[in-house]
């Protein structure tokens, strides 16, 4: 099983959290809540509002996000999903775990986190998110793949 770090539309009450659900794609634990270590810029970008965390350390916040245990069938899924490696890149990056099955208690552990190197220049300039919310006061409805 792999860990993985999810900071947007994947995250529970999030557009696409049933693709961590659907067992037909593997399997996906949740096991905490995190952070980045770093911080990044979070940007919600393009004509869909899809969140993006660019990849340029040191920059924004810290990102706040859920830990996930996924096997190699969901990594995969998660792989083409997040159209690896054209839009995002899936990197290792250190996650201050802020809680851990249920228990508080910090700890730093390695993930896969998708973030991009490939994005428009102009989304630097975009405002900086800590956490996603696709109903929060940002006001920029997240546009689903069916609905596209």
């Amino acid at each position: 099983m792999a860990r993985v770090f999810v900071y947007g539309t994947l995250k529970q009450g999030q557009p696409n959290y049933g693709h961590m659900l659907d067992t037909a794609k593997g399997i996906a634990k949740f096991q905490g809540r995190g952070r980045t270590m770093e911080r990044y810029p979070l940007v919600i970008a393009g004509k869909y509002n899809i969140p993006y965390m660019l990849n340029i350390p040191g920059t924004g916040h810290r990102v706040a996000g859920e830990i996930y245990a996924v096997d190699e069938q969901m990594l995969q899924f998660l792989d083409e999903f997040e159209g690896c490696p054209a839009m995002y890149q899936r990197t290792l990056m250190s996650i201050e775990v802020l809680e851990w099955e249920g228990k508080s208690g910090r700890s730093v552990m390695e993930c896969f986190v998708y973030s991009t190197s490939t994005y428009q220049p102009e989304w630097v300039k975009l405002p900086y998110l800590d956490s996603y919310d696709s109903s929060g006061q940002h006001g920029l409805a997240y546009v689903l793949r069916e609905s596209r």
